[in-house]
């Protein structure tokens, strides 16, 4: 895979990883360029080519007859590994709900700015070839669609899903697979087969909203890890847990998780379902943003190393097609018959028009196409938004560095309250989502998630504008 990447930017990535951890600190020169081409056995203009994106990044600046150095007072450093108190926590703070209500109200109201929308804007979906689909899909099934479907789901997604899973090296059929309402409906289905009321469920730290409260209103207890910026979970903390017996299952995002944007490396993927088979654990795969990678390949899930059947892959189209149609799926393993059975008296069956659609438009090059141009639009967007937060906001915040998905993770001054931020933003209808709700403990209050699915424009560059400067005025206080 690597080889596919330009050497100046393998480089230039390698640079990046040292400049995020520290081991090169604000203000420290880096190697000359014929030091490094020497050293790295490149050419001077491959090292050259390293250094410019670094510098067009804001990572480095040159100094007139000096060289590179480590730039200084500017934002963009990566973020904090987390480090929650590692005991299991059964409910949220009270005031939780209502500003997540809040939040989600603002996102709906037209004029406003929804930097804490989760979802790639309509202009980068294709409205109208869906439509198509959706048309055709009445005349494809028996009476228009107003039949119910099969309680798996419809025949043709499980086969589209089956076979696009084939380009990451999976041994998956229609059969292995169940369709849901969205992936959320896919995780609360798969909650529901593995665990009992009172069981503990491992996940990251910081770890999405809504997948939080869906543990607890299972009557589950959360386990939250500590999480690297970079690499995903802390896999000693988690194996230590499941060694004490004090973990009953996992719900994971091993690819661009929400809201850090890391993706594991594929050795941690491996070591992690051995970890499962040897615990006799089973783990929940989100794998939502898998198809939403930067890079020339896509990651492979952890399902791809699954041999035993402890991980239950879920997947959707709601982030990278369809967010109103709801259509998700599990391939739940070794818990199948138990899924299908809770499925069929708790779920019910799943919208045959929708799913039908969705097959239309997976069964030739549309959604890859889209999905090409998906990936071009949101890296573009994320260097954007990026080197603009870089620019405006206060020096020594720090800025998540995802390889894909849509959302930014930005650190900041401990002085700096992102509720009351939100507050502020407020009257100039202006969304973001709060660090704080993304924890059951009373942490990431200085941390905030914005969303890059929003097409970089002046009304972008300038709702930046206007958050960088309550940023530096609750500094100041």
């Amino acid at each position: 895979m690597e080889g596919r990447i330009p050497r100046y930017q393998q480089i230039a990535q390698q640079l990046s990883v040292k400049l995020s951890h520290g081991v090169l600190a604000e203000g420290d020169k880096l190697p000359s360029v014929r030091m490094l081409s020497q050293e790295l056995g490149v050419s001077i203009n491959t090292v050259q080519q390293a250094y410019y994106c670094l510098e067009a990044e804001g990572r480095i600046e040159a100094r007139p007859q000096s060289g590179y150095y480590v730039r200084t007072g500017r934002a963009g450093t990566m973020p904090n590994r987390s480090a929650p108190v590692t005991m299991a926590s059964q409910t949220s703070p009270p005031e939780q709900e209502s500003i997540l209500l809040r939040l989600m109200r603002q996102q709906r109201q037209p004029g406003w700015l929804p930097f804490s929308m989760s979802v790639p804007a309509a202009a980068l979906l294709p409205v109208q070839k869906l439509g198509r689909a959706l048309h055709q899909a009445q005349h494809d099934l028996p009476n228009g669609g107003l039949d119910y479907e099969l309680m798996a789901g419809n025949a043709d997604l499980r086969r589209q899903i089956a076979r696009f899973a084939l380009f990451w090296g999976s041994t998956l059929t229609d059969d292995d697979i169940i369709t849901t309402e969205g992936c959320s409906g896919a995780l609360t289905l798969c909650l529901k087969t593995i665990t009992r009321p009172g069981d503990t469920v491992a996940v990251e730290s910081p770890v999405y909203f809504g997948i939080l409260q869906t543990i607890l209103s299972l009557d589950l207890k959360v386990l939250e890890l500590p999480t690297d910026p970079a690499t995903g979970v802390d896999l000693n903390v988690l194996e230590d847990h499941m060694r004490a017996g004090r973990v009953q299952a996992c719900l994971l995002v091993p690819n661009f998780s929400n809201p850090l944007g890391c993706c594991m490396p594929v050795a941690n993927k491996q070591r992690l379902v051995r970890m499962l088979e040897t615990y006799s654990i089973p783990m929940i795969e989100d794998d939502l943003y898998g198809d939403l990678h930067f890079g020339p390949d896509r990651p492979v899930p952890c399902k791809v190393f699954d041999q035993h059947g402890w991980v239950l892959w879920c997947g959707s189209v709601s982030k990278t097609l369809a967010p109103g149609y709801r259509v998700g799926w599990v391939a739940p393993g070794r818990f199948y018959e138990a899924l299908l059975q809770i499925k069929r008296y708790q779920a019910g069956f799943s919208p045959g028009l929708t799913q039908q659609a969705i097959a239309n438009f997976l069964a030739n090059d549309r959604y890859e196409l889209h999905l090409r141009r998906l990936r071009k639009q949101l890296t573009a967007n994320c260097q954007r938004y990026q080197q603009t937060i870089r620019t405006l906001f206060p020096a020594g915040t720090r800025i998540s560095e995802p390889q894909g998905g849509f959302t930014l993770w930005v650190e900041m001054d401990p002085a700096v309250n992102s509720l009351l931020l939100a507050d502020q933003l407020e009257p100039f209808r202006i969304s973001i989502m709060p660090g704080g709700l993304f924890s059951l403990q009373p942490q990431y209050n200085n941390c905030m998630r914005l969303s890059y699915g929003l097409p970089f424009d002046e009304d972008v560059a300038n709702g930046l504008k206007t958050i960088a400067r309550f940023i530096h005025q609750q500094q100041a206080l």
